[in-house]
């Protein structure tokens, strides 16, 4: 399979590498582009459209066809985006403990009013058009199935995310065009918006109407913890 790897807020392609590693050991085509507003020097300032046009300007120039296109978190806003800018280079979406946008609904539409306001108090604290996350919620709400150690040492790599992202409604113009052709990939242990009420599965991840749910052990930040299991979950979610 070849498979194009959309990583999620305050994250970049490169983060990717392990799962990446184990894909490609077992003969799968990898990608990992990085979002506008998440490269190193990148502007915060950036819409939807910013953010994924990297991702859109990367398949073209590369020729990628028969794309399983798969999107962790925020990633589904881009996965999304992307599906809708080149259908004909795509052959399933998986979204991955991922967003379904709904038209018009932005990302601070879909998460708890409590969330909101810790991102915007950051975004205004910070004055450069990006949020980041305190550690303690990166620790227990996305990396609560890995070492201490290591949620610190990944952690300090992450970069400040566009609040811009998280604001802009999503234009869903176009999606009947899309491949009908979902997964979505639900790990059991996902809780950074946390579960219940606020939940991305089955809330969100029925906006698909027809999809293939696959589940699988593991936090939010799975494919940090545990890069093999998840890149065998990749497998499983993106056959046909």
């Amino acid at each position: 399979m070849r498979f194009v790897l959309v990583h999620g807020a305050w994250h970049f392609g490169e983060l990717w590498d392990p799962v990446r590693k184990h894909l490609e050991e077992a003969g799968h085509e990898v990608h990992t582009p990085t979002a506008g507003g998440l490269g190193p020097d990148d502007d915060k300032h950036v819409d939807l459209r910013a953010c994924a046009a990297p991702i859109v300007d990367y398949l073209r120039e590369h020729d990628l066809t028969d794309v399983v296109l798969v999107g962790h978190s925020w990633g589904g806003y881009l996965i999304s985006r992307v599906a809708i800018e080149v259908p004909e280079r795509i052959r399933r979406l998986v979204y991955f403990a991922a967003f379904v946008p709904g038209h018009g609904r932005a990302l601070v539409d879909e998460i708890p009013p409590h969330l909101v306001a810790a991102l915007k108090a950051s975004f205004e604290e910070r004055g450069d058009g990006g949020v980041v996350l305190p550690f303690p919620v990166w620790r227990d709400a996305f990396f609560g199935d890995g070492s201490a150690e290591e949620a610190q040492r990944i952690y300090d790599e992450l970069r400040p995310q566009p609040w811009s992202a998280f604001t802009d409604p999503a234009d869903m113009t176009g999606w009947e065009k899309v491949p009908q052709a979902f997964s979505y990939l639900a790990p059991y242990e996902d809780n950074d918006i946390t579960q219940g009420e606020w939940g991305r599965h089955p809330r969100l991840s029925n906006r698909l109407v027809m999809f293939r749910l696959v589940g699988m052990e593991g936090s939010h930040e799975v494919l940090l913890t545990n890069p093999e299991l998840t890149a065998r979950k990749f497998v499983e979610a993106g056959r046909d």
